[in-house]
């Protein structure tokens, strides 16, 4: 069972280096893909370049060493000594300016495997997230997931970018530096040399390993702290209403403190990093230096030769110098991969069944068979539900808060799977049929409608992307809500703001109505369309919702008796049972719960048209 951590509440990656390299076999795919034959030719060049670039490389100290021989030879003719050091000196540019073209035109041909494979991962990932299940998504803490993706996808550039060019070639180059040195002199070049770079290879990944844990810790304050703002911001109008401007900035300062102090300890254990990288670099150059410098005394090596292996250790110094900040930086990047991973591998709560045909929608009869459901197994939300809404017909929810009657539309969603029973649309168990063709069957007015921080025009287009604007506008024409956009300076182009904020409730309802109407389902769910609207204007939504529902398979769970007393069948909903039933009329003569209920929320309106002030406690 994959562990959860307790800031992001996604799955805690483990720390073994072997679980992060397992989800960097997991990219071979994307960098080889086997439908595009294109790219896989850029990375076979790529691959050509970058060998090709690193042989030239190697050859330019050389080329140094033979430039500077010349230099210094004793005696010889005046043309010679000017002719042989400045062919070579311009082979020594031109190996340079070679290098660094190969190096360069490597990079412009990797560019597209890198950011093909990095738009396709987080699309992939981006997919998968939708295809969890709304458990999955309630659980989760605000903003920790987003944070999540945003770093798995960095560390997928980086990991693309730095390992595949620089961390193999570089060891590639310490190997046949080595042998150069080898080759030329004697073993003891190569034998401090690969020391040097073994004892740092060797701390390197000890200390950073063990550095690990503070990197986790300041991405997980970094979660924590981006969640309570992106929390803060989309409740603006909450914090406003309470005036809590100062308590919000110190919940978000607590944990501001908290992610300070793990940067501290991840910075001051960096330092100590550095400080022992660059320690053991130094002790190197010296040991090679000390080797090279008693060679020149002893007559054994040339001032070329001298001039060569300090050229080699510099330029292996960069590179090896580098390798230890991108291990650090490979380190972070597959702790992040891994986490991005370790997410992209939950399985989906609900799935389609293997080969599940798509819903046909004939009559649009819905039934609720004996179903029962539990959140969790100790808290029981339904029992024994079974009712059925006939083709056309409108069949109303009521009961109080907590009753379970926003459930059952989540359940009809299939957002969720029964725990017993089974719910049916024309005889077809929902769980037989895919997911897609369920939910595009299926309208729903929410109770409180939010709307994408984009235009009016893409919100309502949003029941049926690729809709017509002949077809969009009819739409709102339908909802009543066409001549309020046309008055507005930017008509359907005017953005609605952070979920639909600029717009009033009644106005965002009427786009919740306007895009049901474009989606054309056979089906349709009021929840609590109207609870929130003041009374004018939840007569005025009313009417167009009723407009909707004409000739439509309509399920209406309300607060409001007033809204559905001309309904088919009205079901009372208490402690998640069906305890009363009947039209309307029926109900009221019965004079249990609903009749109850219906005179209270009478007396209520009653006292409310008075102006009597205790008639919102009455509610």
């Amino acid at each position: 069972m994959v562990g959860r951590s307790s800031i992001t509440g996604l799955p805690e990656p483990k720390e073994k280096l072997a679980e992060g390299l397992r989800a960097v076999k997991g990219l071979g795919p994307y960098l080889w893909p086997r439908d595009s034959v294109e790219l896989r030719a850029r990375v076979v060049l790529a691959v050509a370049l970058l060998i090709a670039g690193k042989l030239v490389n190697i050859t330019v100290p050389l080329l140094y060493k033979r430039a500077v021989d010349a230099l210094s030879a004793p005696g010889g003719a005046a043309a010679a000594a000017i002719a042989v050091p400045v062919g070579v000196i311009l082979a020594y540019g031109l190996a340079r300016v070679m290098a660094q073209g190969f190096n360069q035109l490597r990079d412009g041909v990797f560019a597209k495997v890198a950011q093909r494979a990095v738009r396709r991962i987080a699309l992939s990932a981006f997919r998968h997230i939708h295809s969890l299940s709304l458990r999955f998504h309630l659980e989760r803490r605000t903003g920790g997931l987003a944070r999540a993706i945003e770093r798995g996808i960095a560390g997928i550039e980086f990991l693309l970018s730095f390992m595949l060019f620089n961390v193999i070639p570089t060891l590639f180059e310490i190997i046949v530096v080595s042998a150069i040195l080898w080759r030329l002199y004697n073993w003891q070049f190569a034998a401090v040399t690969l020391a040097t770079i073994l004892v740092y290879i060797a701390f390197t990944f000890i200390v950073t390993d063990w550095r690990v844990r503070f990197r986790r810790e300041m991405n997980e304050r970094n979660s924590e702290a981006n969640t309570k703002s992106v929390d803060s911001l989309l409740n603006y109008e909450t914090v406003k209403y309470f005036a809590n401007e100062a308590h919000e900035a110190e919940r978000y300062d607590r944990a501001l403190r908290a992610y300070e102090r793990a940067a501290v300890k991840s910075e001051t254990t960096l330092a100590m990093l550095n400080l022992g990288q660059g320690t053991i670099i130094a002790i190197g150059l010296i040991g090679i230096m000390l080797l090279a410098g008693e060679g020149v005394a002893a007559g054994r090596m040339t001032i070329g030769d001298f001039v060569l292996v300090n050229t080699y250790l510099i330029q292996l110094y960069q590179p090896l110098n580098f390798l230890g900040m991108v291990y650090r930086n490979i380190k972070q990047s597959l702790t992040d991969l891994e986490q991005m991973m370790s997410l992209v591998k939950i399985r989906p709560e609900i799935e389609d069944r293997p080969g599940a045909p798509a819903l046909a929608v004939t009559r649009g009869a819905v039934a609720f068979r004996h179903v029962d459901f539990r959140y969790d197994p100790r808290r029981e939300i339904l029992r024994d539900v079974d009712f059925v809404v006939a083709p056309g017909a409108k069949v109303a929810i009521v009961g109080p808060s907590g009753a379970g009657k926003s459930t059952i539309a989540r359940l009809l969603f299939r957002f969720y799977d029964v725990t017993d029973g089974a719910i049916e649309i024309d005889g077809e168990d929902i769980r037989d049929v895919t997911q897609d063709s369920l939910r595009r069957a299926i309208g729903v007015v929410p109770q409180d409608t939010v709307l994408f921080n984009d235009t009016i025009y893409y919100n309502i287009a949003y029941g049926q992307p690729g809709a017509s604007r002949a077809e969009i506008e009819e739409a709102a024409r339908l909802a009543h809500i066409h001549d309020f956009i046309a008055s507005l300076p930017d008509g359907y182009q005017t953005m609605v703001g952070e979920r639909g904020l600029k717009l009033s409730g009644g106005e965002k309802q009427r786009v919740a109505i306007a895009r049901v109407i474009l989606k054309a389902p056979r089906i349709l769910i009021f929840d609590e369309a109207t609870s929130a609207l003041d009374t004018k204007t939840e007569r005025e939504i009313q009417a167009s919702l009723a407009e909707v529902a004409a000739g439509h398979t309509t399920l209406v769970i309300a607060h409001r008796l007033s809204t559905v007393v001309d309904a088919d069948q009205i079901l009372v909903l208490e402690h998640g049972r069906i305890v009363e039933r009947g039209d309307h009329r029926d109900l009221l003569s019965r004079g249990g719960i609903y009749a109850a209920m219906w005179a209270r929320q009478q007396e209520a309106a009653r006292l409310e048209i008075e102006g009597d002030e205790p008639a919102f406690a009455a509610k």
